[in-house]
């Protein structure tokens, strides 16, 4: 097998911290792994792949996602709603509606846009497994990733409680027992999780939230099932004051000191959103090594606040970056993210709070920590080449007089190439075996479908 080089690129964000935060020179890759990096002697038989007037960094990581919200962007009764009633007009609404061609057609727009993004693994909460759907939607999310080249960890959601909104029109969305979450849990894990260091499956428990979606007994019982099983634990956390306030009420404690009475935190666990954290949280999550999957673009969008990521990392903690549903994001990309993700803790905390590198380091390697993935997320000997080019030869990058930090700083993704464990999926910004204008013919066909569905 012919190594395959990257050459010419202006310089390379490693995704790590300290003096190999940024390298120059060419990479070579040899089975899917990055075997040098710097001066790189030709060899017979090499592949090139140049990279002039681009910059590198690791396939990014988006820690927390809703995919099937791909086709429920701008929702007009909901556009500029907050997150309780968002969730009464949007997911609450549509979920009846989602059939198997919707959800394809979903994920595979989702994960379009990321890979376009840079963005080579995600998470999707997926938490809609009604019994009468007549398809599986795990098998659905997988088959999708496998054709685009994407890393997919499925966190399987569900709830066992109802949780009324302020209209009796909603039907309820699918519940089922813990019995038969954890089995039905236990079976995707069978079927599909892979444990190895730099795996393109894996299976999370995910309960929809912690609070509401399941009674305390079962939250114990599902850290403590799905632990034996050997995968991580993900949910959402203190998205908005209204989480703390219920919190403090029926439980008589904040919410990362109630998840914690119930076993949810640890290295294996990790929350989106954690909006609303006092001092003493930040302290235990930071403690216990527990994981912020941040979503600045949704939490904003939504008038829930901003996470004090910066200070988690201080105190010691681990932080992320994702996407969360484009449905409360009105898109998922990832440049975009770490754009915002940069702005807003330097317009909150002030200029420095965090730095572009920091932001890639969130998007990347921190990332692919929180998930178990230590093979990936870094650009470094031995590691596995999921990788980026982003290209600057474009006006909105010109002017920059450190190129490297265009990714973050210049507000947008322009990505030429992504490879995932060596091989192109992205190349000269055309995701690999899709019909561009086929997919968005369709995707405006299933949105007009859905519309009618919920208008009739």
């Amino acid at each position: 097998m012919n190594d395959l080089v990257i050459r010419n690129a202006s310089g390379i964000l490693t995704g790590l911290k300290g003096p190999q935060e940024r390298r120059t020179g060419d990479i070579r890759i040899r089975a899917g792994r990055i075997v040098s990096i710097g001066h790189v002697p030709e060899q017979a038989g090499d592949t090139v792949l140049d990279a002039k007037g681009g910059v590198i960094t690791p396939g990014l990581v988006s820690t927390h996602h809703h995919l099937f919200q791909s086709m429920l962007k701008g929702i007009p009764t909901a556009i500029n709603a907050p997150l309780e009633k968002w969730l009464r007009l949007v997911p609450n609404t549509y979920w009846r509606y989602l059939d198997e061609d919707t959800l394809q057609t979903a994920a595979q727009v989702g994960m379009v846009e990321l890979l376009l993004s840079g963005c080579t693994t995600v998470v999707d909460h997926h938490y809609l497994f009604a019994r009468s759907y007549q398809y599986d939607p795990a098998a659905v999310l997988f088959e999708t990733a496998e054709k685009l080249g994407m890393r997919l960890v499925l966190a399987r959601g569900g709830t066992t409680r109802t949780r009324k909104f302020d209209t009796d029109e909603i039907v309820p969305a699918p519940t089922e027992t813990l019995d038969e979450m954890l089995k039905r849990v236990s079976d995707l894990v069978s079927r599909y999780h892979d444990p190895a260091p730099d795996s393109s499956r894996r299976i999370a428990i995910a309960p929809n939230t912690p609070t509401w979606g399941v009674t305390p007994d079962e939250l114990r019982a599902l850290a403590e099932g799905t632990r034996s099983m050997g995968i991580g634990l993900h949910t959402h956390l203190s998205e908005t004051e209204n989480y703390v306030k219920y919190c403090n009420e029926v439980y008589g404690m904040r919410p990362v000191q109630f998840v914690g009475e119930h076993g949810w935190l640890g290295p294996d666990v990790w929350f989106a959103h954690l909006v609303h954290l006092d001092a003493s949280e930040i302290a235990l999550l930071a403690q216990t090594q527990t994981g912020m999957a941040h979503c600045p673009q949704s939490n904003g969008r939504l008038g829930s606040g901003i996470a004090p990521a910066p200070a988690l990392e201080q105190a010691g903690g681990r932080v992320s970056l994702a996407v969360d549903g484009a449905a409360s994001n009105e898109a998922c990309d990832m440049g975009a993210e770490m754009h915002t993700a940069w702005l807003l803790h330097c317009f909150v905390h002030g200029a420095g709070a965090i730095r572009c590198e920091d932001v890639v380091r969130w998007s990347s390697h921190e990332g692919a920590r929180i998930l178990g993935l230590p093979d990936i997320g870094t650009v470094a000997e031995g590691m596995v080449a999921d990788l980026v080019v982003h290209d600057i030869n474009h006006p909105r990058h010109a002017g920059l007089a450190d190129p490297l930090i265009a990714p973050v700083a210049s507000g947008a993704a322009c990505v030429r190439h992504v490879l995932k464990a060596g091989k192109p999926v992205v190349y000269d910004g055309v995701v690999k075996g899709v019909d561009m204008p086929e997919l968005m013919q369709h995707s405006r066909q299933v949105v007009k479908r859905l519309a009618q569905a919920v208008s009739a």
